[in-house]
This record gives C-alpha cells, structure tokens and sequence, in this order.
C-alpha cells in the first residue's frame, strides 16, 4: 500500500431503536500507519468488542486477520454518529465491509442488508428483532437481506425482500462474492436449507385453543366473575376483581385466554414484532393473544418500559392481550400511577432528553385484589386483623382515576364446598360451553367490527364523539343512565364507559339498540365503596 492510496467501503445493516428499525451504514477505512482498528459513531461495549469477534472470524476463513496486518490503520464508522448503536449485530457487515475495503473479496452492496453476531469461528449467532429489521429492511428499499439462520424463518414473514439464512461468515462470503474463478459454483441459498423467501408458502393458520390449558369450566361457581370476562372479551373491557384470598380470583384471569379469539394475521404480525425484540422466537408467529402477568415487586421500567434508551415493557409486550396484575395494590404506587395513559390511550410515550418513544399498549387489564391487607374483611367466616389506618391505606393505593378506568368491579366471594367437589358435568358438555362462549365473543367483536367499519376495533375504544352515532340511547335509557350517575356520583370518564359496557352487553345479545337492561348490568358493574 502506497503512503497515499486508501481503501474505503460501504456495507448496510440496521438496529431496533425503540419499535423501529433503523439503517446503519457502516463504512471502512484502510490506510497507511501506525497500526489501530477503532470503531466511531457511538458505539456501545457490545459493538467495540466486535473488532476482536470480527478479526478472529476473519482470520478463521484464511484472510489475514486486521490485527495483524501491520502498518494500517482501519477506521470503522457507523452512521448516524449521533444514534447509540447497541448489541453485537454489526459484527457480519464490519467485517463483510473490511473485507471488500481491503478488496479480499468484491461484491455491490447496494440494495443488501446484512445483520449478525459473529463467534470467534465465524459462525453466526440468533438476534432478536428479526422481523421488526426484516420489515424496516423492505420498507427502506432493500432487496435482500442477510442474518443468521435461526432468524430467517421469521424474517421471512415480510413480504416484498429476499430472506438469506446463513449459518457462517464463508456462507456470505461464498454467495456475495464475485471475485471467483468459477462463479458459476456459487452458493445457491435455496430452501429448505438456507435460503428462506417462504411468506406465501406458508399459509397463516392461528393456533387452536392448547388442551391442556386452564378453561373457565375449571372455576366451580363465580357466574358473575365468569360473565364479566365474556363481556371483557367481546368489548375489550378492563376488568378487577376483589375478594378474600383463596377464591378464584388469579384462576379466573389465568383462564381468560381459553375465550379470547385468536389474532387476525396482521395482528400477529405486530405482536410478533413487538416480541422478537426482547426474545429469539425461533420463527414462529404469535397467533394467541399475550398474556402477561409481571410479579408485584416488578419495577416502573419493568411494567411500563422506559430506560435511558427505552425498552417496551410488560404493558407492551400485553399489547392485543392481557395484562394481569396480581395482588394489584401491592405494586408500587408510581406503576398503578402509569397505567393511566395506557389504559386511556393504548399507548405508552416515553420521553428522554434524546428523544420520545411512542410504544404500543392496548391490553385488556384483569386486576386482582384482597379488601384489606390481610384479606378478611366483611368475611363471615374469619375476622379481620387489620387496623383502620391500614385498611385506608391499603385502598388508597388504587387511586379514582385508576379506579374510573377499569370497566367492571366484580366481588369473588368465597364458595361453597359443595360446588367445590360438583363434577356432574361431563367433559363433552364443558367442551361445548365454552366453545358456546367464544362463538358469543366472535359473533359479538364481528358485530363490532361491521359497525366501526375496522376490524379489531373494539368497543372499549370507541371515541366520545362516536358514542352518539354508534351506540346511541333512547329517551328512556339516557333517563335511567342520568338518574344512575346522579346516584353514584360517576364522572363523565365513567359514565362513557358505562354506555360502552352496555354496547358490548347489547352485542352479545344480539340486539341492535342499548336497552334499559343492558345499562342496568352495566351500572352494577361499577365499583362500590366498599371496595
């Protein structure tokens, strides 16, 4: 290499900021002196030490190794300098980009994104968010993309751009490569062994209810309860329930999932992508909806999301499913606190000083709660133990707001120990009801869905100013309604939602107008203050 004769190269690859993907392009540098291999642009840990990953690779395929080439000086930068580039992703194109800088070997880079961490072998490691970079690769204007084999059958979900599974680096290298003798011997990537462009041949089927999970036919009497959870279903309504410990309330939530519809394609697209972000998925598709049931002692970030470089959270990762909390005043008051965006808006924003990020969070909410810290109180069966003060304190952990958000209040009081041991019916006949069930809650969300004019819109989103055309009352329900309110003192958050519930009470019964009955089942699901 002469004093002045330098080597540059351009090679494309993207990260996940948030929920979306971002291209980075990253370029090399080779030119003469004092020996030095650095990485410019941000780069976190994981993306410097992927100078040692990247030379050992390199070195393994025969190709001197950078750190041994004397009197060079290889300068690696990753565009845009002012984004943080995080995880071990950029190992391939670093070193696919040396490698053409150095002019090893010669391929266009055009169009080709390429992702992958690199063991000191050269094999190539999982990733996470496959799909969500896989969609902004094809959305960027990519044509093929590269990235590890375990990542390309998700990735191949996207339609529109070539999926390229490859296990090592001398995979890439032996397809890409045009500086061959014989390039008629190239690497053909075909399936089922490597190359993977198989959306439309793989036909979407939602995965049927599992047989051995828990059904609502396992929850011996709590008919209210049970009623509460199909209109939660059908409407996408929040639910709590409360009552002694022991009664049923974690079981009811846990069975939810046997009545919820499974997700329609583009809604496991998106569940998908929100989960191949924290988790290798192994390329399949979420067709069930999430539930997500993070511990008590879980922090903010933990629920909410956020960081110094936002991560989703649990209310996330529940997005279009269910987002059960456990022992719901004993999560820290700041957590109860930011649900309320959340549970008004099906969104989570998180802001730093770099930046805002907009997570999606529209989840069913199934709170679950003792009435007093010992969880006896008004039970004729034990005394309560609580102090007063206690008891106060206890409660004024769920604040009004939260309270006026949640939907229905359901009492889960304790059942007799007859019910108990009663196995009269049959398993056919279980079957049968709660097949009854979902068939209900479908028939009911496509009565929703006609309505809105948009699938997946559910009545728990609908809008104030669409409550006049798309649910409206008739002179005698607004009357019952305003007397109601007037009696217990609901605001107008929940007086709205109690002509919501009663859209949804009217849905499953097949009726085309809110009736009086149906408001009258939704008042008495509104919280007492006994609670």
């Amino acid at each position: 290499m002469s004093r002045t004769e330098q080597k540059l190269a351009k090679v494309f690859s993207a990260q996940v900021s948030g929920l979306k993907s971002q291209v980075i392009t990253i370029e090399v540098d080779i030119f003469r002196g004092f020996h030095s291999f650095s990485v410019v642009g941000l780069p976190g840990k994981a993306v410097e030490e992927s100078r040692d990953r990247v030379s050992s690779a390199i070195k393994s395929m025969g190709f001197g190794s950078p750190k041994s080439e004397g009197q060079q000086k290889i300068v690696v930068s990753l565009a845009p300098a002012d984004l943080k580039k995080e995880g071990p992703l950029f190992d391939l194109p670093i070193a696919l980009a040396y490698l053409l800088a150095a002019k090893e070997i010669r391929f266009e880079p055009t169009k080709r994104l390429f992702l992958g961490e690199l063991s000191l072998s050269g094999e190539l490691q999982p990733l996470k968010g496959a799909l969500l970079l896989a969609e902004g690769a094809k959305n960027a204007g990519f044509k093929e993309l590269f990235l590890p084999y375990e990542n390309a059958l998700e990735a191949a979900l996207i339609e529109g751009i070539s999926i390229f599974g490859v296990r090592t680096l001398k995979d890439v290298v032996a397809h890409i490569n045009e500086k061959r003798l014989d390039p008629e011997v190239k690497i053909a990537l075909n399936l089922p062994e490597k190359k993977l462009v198989a959306h439309e041949k793989t036909p979407f089927v939602p995965a049927p209810p599992s047989e051995g999970a828990l059904s609502l036919a396992d929850v011996r009497g709590q008919e209210t309860a049970k009623r509460g959870l199909v209109i939660a279903a059908a409407g996408g309504h929040n639910i709590a329930f409360f009552g002694p410990p022991g009664t049923g309330k974690t079981l009811l939530a846990k069975a939810f999932a046997s009545i919820l519809p499974p997700l329609s394609f583009d809604e496991a697209l998106e569940v998908t992508g929100i989960h191949s972000t924290v988790r290798h998925l192994k390329g399949e598709l979420v067709t069930t909806p999430p539930f997500r049931a993070p511990h008590h002692t879980s922090s903010h970030v933990a629920v909410v999301g956020g960081g110094t470089y936002p991560k989703p959270g649990e209310a996330t990762l529940a997005h279009r499913g269910v987002l059960f909390l456990d022992e719901f005043p004993e999560f820290e008051t700041r957590v109860i606190e930011s649900l309320r965006e959340p549970l008004e808006s099906g969104e989570v924003s998180i802001s730093r000083a770099r930046g805002t990020e907009l997570f999606p969070a529209n989840f069913i909410l199934i709170a679950a709660m003792n009435p007093c810290p010992c969880g006896f109180l008004n039970d004729p069966r034990k005394a309560c133990v609580c102090s007063p003060s206690q008891i106060a304190k206890y409660k004024r952990k769920v604040s009004g707001p939260i309270i006026d958000r949640i939907d229905m209040w359901i009492e889960v009081s304790r059942v007799g120990y007859e019910k108990l041991s009663d196995d009269a019916r049959g398993d056919a006949e279980t079957r049968k009801e709660i097949e009854d069930l979902r068939t209900a809650i479908l028939r009911a969300r496509a009565i929703a869905a006609k309505r809105f004019g948009k699938p997946g819109k559910l009545n728990a989103h609908l809008g104030v100013r669409e409550l006049g055309t798309l649910a409206p009352l008739g002179a005698k329900e607004k009357a019952t309604l305003t007397a109601a309110a007037e009696r217990l003192s609901l605001s107008a958050r929940s007086y709205h939602r109690v002509i919501k519930l009663a859209r949804t009470i009217a849905d499953l019964a097949g009726e085309a107008a809110i009736k009086e009955t149906h408001l009258l089942e939704a008042l008495q699901y509104r919280p007492k203050t006994s609670l």
